[in-house]
């Protein structure tokens, strides 16, 4: 028995529903089907399932597995893609675009702000022989002459870590199509719940689903969404021959998360944008960095493409990175560590952390100061979250 599949449904209730496979007991909960291998009923069989496997066809759980598929088929439908490969890890899900992709020779071009995994993947590129260009992601003309025929994939955060900047999606992916490059972009800041990301041009949308997909700091995965010859021609052959699949486990954990996602990143974004406005001011504070924020650089741009601010803030401490670690160790609610997108709000130190194996030239250039403090809005209640930052952020 399987869920329901008209992609005319509201996206709640397809991450409810959609994709659904149930066994001849008809469970009601999505079932974890832990094993590693299968069974065939002859050796025939076997014979033509690893000649082709159809969609609804396993043989290992590296390739592939019931719960798993659920978890993709369901993202997919959310993310508007035709198929989506889950990943053991949301940097398994980079690594597995982008190098599945690229060969010796190609040219790659990217926004320079990227999470520190992500920058450590192209530098890997670069050294197995693809040419990597990096740009300013907010400078169109940057971009413009950055690309150029034969250029094999741009790589860009739609919402860049951990600076926030905001890149013109549909603007970029026009310049990249005319040049036949695939678009890859990083999702995770800007949530499937408020993306539309292939609506607006991308070819290929990665998650790190560890983050506002799980929604409770549980488990380690990622995604890959795309055509059905993307996900399944190019993507699926690197990631299950050098193993980067997700485990039917945390599919389950993936797959319960999707229900109340919508939910979720709804309400940390209208908590995100109380806190971000109440902050705004703050003596101890230099800036305050929200999408949301009228004096946010992209703000215009972030409501057409997103229609909200997000669940993340920057907040620029002033006094650098004294006055930032006494801030954080101040915090009685907010918990320092180097997730996001979790129920439990969470602030990292980027500068000595995320982005630490950056050279002090770079993190100049990104904006990444000694006092940036990034903030990932929970589900608290945003008054009591504001009153803690306010008692923490003492001039």
């Amino acid at each position: 028995m399987t869920g329901p599949t008209d992609k005319t449904l509201h996206p709640r209730t397809q991450a409810v529903h959609h994709g659904t496979r149930r066994s001849q007991y008809g469970e009601m909960a999505e079932a974890i089907f832990l094993t590693q291998g299968f069974v065939y009923d002859s050796a025939a069989q076997a014979e033509g399932r690893f000649q082709s496997v159809g969609p609804d066809e396993f043989i290992y759980a590296r390739y592939g597995n019931p719960t798993s598929r659920m978890f993709e088929d369901r993202i997919a439908a959310l993310e508007g893609t035709e198929d989506a490969f889950a990943t053991a890890s949301g940097m398994a899900a980079v690594n597995g675009a982008m190098f599945a992709m690229c060969k010796p020779g190609d040219h790659v071009v990217a926004a320079r702000a990227l999470f520190g995994s992500c920058l450590y993947v192209l530098d890997l590129l670069v050294r197995f022989g693809v040419e990597v260009d990096y740009v300013d992601g907010t400078d169109l003309e940057q971009w413009r002459a950055a690309i150029r025929p034969g250029t094999r994939a741009i790589f860009f955060e739609s919402v860049s870590n951990p600076t926030l900047e905001v890149v013109d999606l549909k603007a970029v992916a026009d310049l990249a199509h005319a040049a036949g490059a695939t678009v890859v972009v990083d999702n995770v800041f800007a949530t499937p719940v408020f993306s539309k990301a292939v609506e607006q041009g991308a070819d290929v949308v990665v998650y790190s689903a560890t983050k506002h997909i799980d929604g409770g700091g549980r488990a380690l995965a990622g995604v890959i969404c795309g055509t059905r010859h993307f996900v399944r021609e190019v993507a699926e052959p690197y990631l299950k021959h050098t193993g980067g699949a997700i485990s039917p486990f945390h599919a389950w954990i993936m797959l319960n998360g999707l229900q109340t996602m919508d939910l979720r990143v709804r309400a940390q974004a209208d908590a995100a944008a109380h806190v971000a406005t109440a902050l705004q001011g703050h003596p101890a504070l230099t800036r305050v960095v929200y999408p949301g924020l009228a004096d946010h650089p992209q703000h215009d741009l972030a409501m057409r493409q997103m229609g909200s601010g997000g669940t993340m803030i920057a907040l620029e401490v002033d006094g650098g990175k004294d006055a930032a670690f006494a801030a954080l160790d101040r915090l009685r609610i907010i918990k320092i560590s180097n997730n996001l997108g979790d129920a439990k709000s969470i602030v990292t130190h980027p500068a000595t952390t995320t982005h630490q194996r950056l050279s002090d030239a770079d993190k100049a250039h990104l904006g990444i100061t000694p006092g940036l403090l990034r903030l990932s809005v929970g589900l608290e209640d945003a008054g009591d979250l504001i009153d803690d930052l306010r008692q923490a952020l003492v001039n």
